[in-house]
């Protein structure tokens, strides 16, 4: 089973550069990171995320192009279900944030974007230059490393992303 947060649910543009984007927050993180801006997703918390949540939710978010899983939780073949579910019976592009820094192949062979790497407090977060994290965006040709899209005209660091 996969629990997500629905107070947390929100329709983004800055997670996934380009997207009008469907965050949704999952819950029972793996995750250690240090610093973490949501630590009570460590939690068996929120309510279960199925097929008829998902319809919903795309139905009542009109003009979303894309949906983010925030999180992977822990039960790994569901995620993947659904993740499927969205992709072949919504045809949004469909986004992972991960904490690990390594996913298995399956991930990168159904996801169109893949965020990896822990949150380290000393590097900072996608809008630094210095992160460790990682966004790519998968694509016939491979996967394409997209995190300097969150540096805005090449300054670190400006709260805008492109």
């Amino acid at each position: 089973m996969l629990k997500y947060v629905p107070a947390m649910t929100s329709v983004v543009m800055e997670e996934i550069p380009g997207k009008v984007t469907l965050a949704i927050d999952i819950s029972n993180c793996r995750g250690n990171c240090i610093g973490c801006h949501s630590p009570f997703l460590k939690l068996d918390i929120g309510e279960e995320l199925t097929e008829a949540v998902i319809d919903a939710l795309v139905e009542d978010n009109f003009g979303i192009n894309c949906f983010l899983f925030m999180g992977e939780g822990r039960d790994h073949e569901r995620l993947m279900e659904l993740a499927r579910y969205v992709k072949e019976e919504h045809h949004l592009e469909i986004g992972l944030y991960s904490g690990r820094q390594e996913v298995e192949d399956g991930i990168w062979d159904l996801f169109d974007y893949v965020k990896v790497g822990p949150y380290l407090p000393e590097k900072g977060p996608l809008t630094k230059k210095t992160t460790n994290q990682r966004l790519y965006h998968i694509t016939e040709k491979g996967r394409e490393d997209i995190t300097a899209r969150f540096w805005y005209r090449g300054l670190e660091n400006k709260g805008r992303v492109i």
